[in-house]
This record gives C-alpha cells, sequence and structure tokens, in this order.
C-alpha cells in the first residue's frame, strides 16, 4: 500500500467508497439545562444490537475538495487503484487542518490503512504550517471514536444539528 496525493482519476474510486459502518455503542447526549447552569455529557452506550449506519456526508463534495488542491490523499494498493482517502483543509486563520472524510474500503479496514493516511495527513499539515488537526464525526460511529481517541485526537465539542440528517457531531482536535 502507499499514500499519495489524489488525481482525478482516483474520485470515481472513492465516490464508489462505502463509507458506512456497523457498531455496538454510541455516545449518547445527556443535556441538563437550568437558570444556573447547562451541563451536557456524552455516554458510552452499548446497544441491544450491533447497528449499520449509513455515512453522513454526500461523495459529490468530493470534487470541490479535491478542486481546492490542499490536502486529498488515496491509500492505493499494489496495482495503484483507491482502497482509502481521506481529505482535509486548511483554515489557516487559526492553523488548523479540519479533516473532512476518511474513508476506507470495508475490505481494507482494521489493517493500518486510515492511520497511514492521518500519519500522511499529520506531514501535509505540519510541512504547512498547521499546529492543529480537527476531525468530526457523528455520535453513532463508536469505530471512528475510538480511532480518534488512540490517535491522541481529544474531544473538545458538539453541535447537535450538524448533519442534515439530524445526527450529532462530535468533534476531537489533536495538537501538533
Amino acid at each position: 500500500m502507499i499514500v499519495r496525493m489524489a488525481e482525478l482519476a482516483d474520485l470515481n474510486v472513492c465516490y464508489d467508497l462505502d463509507g458506512s459502518y456497523v457498531t455496538e455503542y454510541v455516545w449518547q447526549m445527556q443535556a441538563h439545562e437550568n437558570e444556573r447552569s447547562t451541563e451536557v455529557r456524552f455516554d458510552t452506550v452499548r446497544l441491544s444490537r450491533p447497528m449499520k449506519v449509513n455515512y453522513p456526508r454526500h461523495p459529490d463534495e468530493l470534487l470541490p475538495s479535491w478542486r481546492r488542491g490542499e490536502c486529498f490523499l488515496v491509500a492505493a494498493d499494489d496495482q495503484g487503484q483507491a482502497i482509502a482517502f481521506l481529505d482535509m483543509t486548511a483554515q489557516m486563520w487559526h492553523s488548523t487542518g479540519w479533516i473532512q472524510n476518511l474513508i476506507v474500503h470495508r475490505r481494507f479496514r482494521r489493517r493500518g490503512v486510515a492511520t497511514a493516511l492521518l500519519r500522511a495527513a499529520r506531514h501535509w499539515a505540519l510541512d504547512n504550517g498547521l499546529s492543529k488537526m480537527m476531525l468530526e464525526t457523528q455520535t453513532k460511529n463508536y469505530p471512528a471514536i475510538r480511532f480518534a481517541q488512540k490517535h491522541g485526537f481529544i474531544f473538545c465539542g458538539y453541535n447537535d444539528r450538524y448533519y442534515s440528517n439530524g445526527d450529532i457531531a462530535l468533534f476531537f482536535s489533536l495538537t501538533l
């Protein structure tokens, strides 16, 4: 496997990659508010059975992201075929790389592909003068939550109306 900058021809494969996942856990939000305080807590809850969840973003966003010419990486197999991708936008005003998508073909998950993409994105961020990376995921995407935590990302916020389907987004930050 090699990690490289995406080429236009890679976008068709990236478009077709299935970003859905199966989870047995979710982060369930608890919110309590009164006139003196607002308290928000996320509890890790085991589901009664595994749940398949669709990826929340539409692949039509990929072409504009690639055209920006920033960090759009693919992991390619021995034949040069893309098996995963990560795209990250540089937000220079606060020196942060914002990871928008990180999808690995189902057959290649849990083999270090996402870690290799994240490592390459980190190098890109440092080479471009960034000091932080942000990653966002659904509260239902426990595999992504654990991945972020494993790689040193720290929970730093949420948005309860972030995705078009109404799902809550969790935000994780990594200082480089």
